[in-house]
Parts: structure tokens; sequence; C-alpha cells
């Protein structure tokens, strides 16, 4: 293991150099674009591997002033279209990454809590207006992990953990859980008439149930857990997480190599109209069975359950040793490729009751690659590359050097991943 954090560490290294100013990345042709406020894709996001890597001692506090400030060179964004990804929690995510000691950027942040505080207050009151309707239906975008209540939650569980507005997250997420009726039947309270992109599509007659850690129930069972683990809790939080297990619980598949849950249920397969599918995905933080044996093995530990915690931890095991679903893991990326599962298997690694899983963490650096090339950020403006955090270099990046170090991360960079 000793090479393979060498390796890792390397490859980040490399990466940060690569990545060390904005004005030569932001001459590069990304598929995304330019867009400095976003966590996922832009500049608040690089900042975190700088961030990470200054407070290791390892680089430069320059470089993530530089990220930093072309974050904010043009205002901030604020209101209904900021959330966690992108806009004042994005920045509030990177400011407080970056507050190594007291007072580091205290006004600054106090700024941005007052606005996530104004724009949360005004989402929480839509979603109990809605749930106090009984038969409306959340969009994703209200609860889910990404642009939802639950990433709110995930940066205040770090910045404010015992603060009133993360408790107001944790009772929206309690009364998620209780059923609605709709079309005559009940329905999960998180089931939304969207589809998985967040729009209302023919392609999905009566919406769906998703069960993924980006956009799905996943990501409220993770922050739920989390903060039962933190010691803040509410009424119902411990019925809500059972709720949760148990619905998840009815769709668990087994398969050759252990259990896994498809990615989403439709209606139709709710009426047991349509068959489910016959076999696991690629087993991603995203939608795969990363990201949701991650959330069960914090939920049992959350709630004392040791036979959950050995099914979630023998699940993550199974999809790390099955040939199937890591040939179709096809990219590097945080999101959906081999840095999330092997962060993710990091984390896991370190509550397990078994060390298998720890034991597959250099298999997943192996399928990264060596060479730090490999992430090289393109050179010209013609031939694209992502540099973001979800699904580029710098995600890559942090995961490898959190890796190589083999201890918790001093920033909390990964906080928007809901695994730790």
């Amino acid at each position: 293991m000793r090479n393979h954090r060498e390796r890792a560490e390397a490859i980040s290294a490399a990466t940060a150099d690569r990545l060390a100013s904005p004005a030569v990345a932001q001459r590069l042709g990304l598929p995304q674009g330019w867009h400095p406020q976003s966590l996922a894709y832009g500049a608040a996001g690089i900042a975190l591997l700088h961030i990470e890597r200054a407070r290791a001692g390892l680089g430069p506090w320059q470089r993530a002033h530089d990220w930093l400030a072309c974050a904010v060179e043009d205002g901030v964004i604020t209101g209904p279209d900021s959330h966690l990804h992108y806009g004042a929690p994005a920045l509030a995510v990177a400011l407080q990454a970056a507050a190594d000691r007291s007072g580091r950027y205290a006004r600054a942040l106090d700024k941005l809590d007052r606005h996530i505080a104004v724009s949360t207050c005004h989402r929480l009151e839509s979603a109990h207006a809605r749930m106090d309707k009984a038969v409306e239906l959340p969009a994703l975008a209200e609860f889910d992990a990404v642009r939802g209540l639950s990433g709110i939650g995930a940066h205040l569980l770090r910045r404010e953990p015992h603060g009133e507005l993360l408790r107001d997250i944790l009772v929206y997420l309690v009364r998620l859980t209780e059923p609605v009726q709709s079309d005559g039947g009940s329905l999960p309270g998180w089931w939304s008439a969207q589809a998985p992109s967040g729009r209302v599509s023919p392609d999905f007659p009566g919406g769906h149930a998703n069960h993924g850690m980006a956009h799905g129930i996943a990501g409220p069972l993770a922050l739920l857990a989390l903060s039962a683990l933190a010691d803040v809790r509410v009424d119902g939080q411990a019925e809500a997480i059972g709720v949760i297990c148990s619905w998840l619980d009815r769709w668990r598949q087994e398969g050759t190599t252990g259990s896994w849950w498809p990615a989403l249920i439709t209606r139709a397969q709710l009426r047991g109209e349509q068959l489910l599918d016959t076999a696991p995905s690629r087993p991603s933080w995203c939608y795969g069975t990363a990201g949701h044996a991650r959330s069960q093995q914090l939920a049992a530990l959350a709630t004392g359950g040791l036979a959950r915690q050995r099914m979630a931890e023998a699940a993550l095991v199974g999809a790390l040793s099955d040939p199937a679903q890591l040939a179709a893991t096809t990219d590097k990326s945080l999101c959906h490729g081999y840095a999330g599962l092997a962060h993710t298997a990091g984390r896991a690694a370190a509550d397990a009751l078994t060390p298998d899983i720890g034991a597959r963490v250099p298999m997943l650096l192996d399928a990264i690659g060596a060479d730090p090339g490999a992430l090289k950020p393109s050179a010209t403006p013609t031939e694209g590359g992502d540099i973001g955090l979800l699904e580029g270099a710098a995600g890559v990046a942090l995961a490898l050097h959190t890796i190589s170090a083999g201890t918790p991360s001093p920033s909390g960079w990964d906080t928007f991943l809901l695994i730790s």
C-alpha cells in the first residue's frame, strides 16, 4: 500500500501544479464552460484542491487564494438560484475548508451564512407548504444532495452543527419520509413526479423514486445518519432512518457478488407491471452500490444496527470484487468513476467491521493509473478536458491526496459527498 500511496500523492501533486493558475485554466476548452462559482465544475471546487494541499503543508496558500479570488470576482450568486454546488453555499464550503485558524475568512463566512439562511428558510417554507397540501410531490432539487436541502444540510453539519437551521432541515427530512397519497395509492414522501433529469418527462409517467446519493433518498439518509453520529437529533429522526432503510430493503437485489440496489423505481415497477433491472450498473458514488452501501453503513452506525452494517459492507466488498461492475466504470471521476469508488471505500473502511473493503483500495488506485499526465488539463483550447471537482481532474487529485495521507481531511473538503 505504501507504493500506491506514494504514487497517488505524486499524481495529486502533478495535477495541482497543472491547475496552479486560474488564468491558464480559463483559456482551456472546458466541456462544462467556465463557471467560477461552481463547486462541481469551477473555481470554487478547484480551490478545495489547493486548500487541502496547503493545509497539509504540500502546496502554497497563494494558489488557494488565487482560485478563491477568481470565484468571487464577479460577485456572489444568492437566492433561489444558489445551492450547494453553485453560488453562496459553494463559496461557503470552500471558505470553511480554508478557515484553518480562528478568524480566517470570518467576515466573509458570516456574510455568506446570512445569505444561506435566508434562501434555506425560503426553501423550507415552500417545502412545508407543499407537504401541507398532502398531494403534491417534491422536485428532486427540493431534497437532494446536489441542489437540495440535503446538500445545504451537509454544509451546515460542518459549519454550524448545533444551529437551528440544520435542525430545521432535519425536521423537514423526517417529514419527507411520511407517505403521500397520489392517484389513489400511497407513495413514499420523496417520490417525485419528475424524471431523473429533474424535469417532467413522458418517459417517466407517474415519476419515480430516486435511490441515488446525488439525487435520491440515499443523500437524506446519509445526512440523517451523520447528524445523529454528531449528536444532532430531532424528534422522529431514528424512525425516519428506519423508514428509508425499510424502503431500500424492499428493493434490494441479490446478485452473484452480493446485494445491490436499482438506481430508481418507476410507477410501473412499483405496481409490478415492469421488471426491475437484472444486474447492477457501475458501483458509483452518485447512483451505484458505493453510495448506497456507505449511506446504509452510516445509518447502521447511527442506530446500532450490526446486521445492516454487515450487509452494507458486504455489498460494497461485492461491488468492488465484481468484474462486470468494475468494467462498467469507465472514467476516473469522483462522481461516477474510480476516484469516487476509492475515496468512498476508504471512508467506509475506516468504520468497517471487516478489513476487506480497505484491502481493495490499491486495486482501485491501479485503475486510476500511474501517469500524472493522464489527469493533465488540455494544453490547448481546442482539446477540452474537465478540470473540476465532481467529474474532473481536481476531484481525482483530491481523492488521491486523501488516500495518500491516510488520515481524515483537515479541511473537510468531501463534506459535499455526504460520506463522512
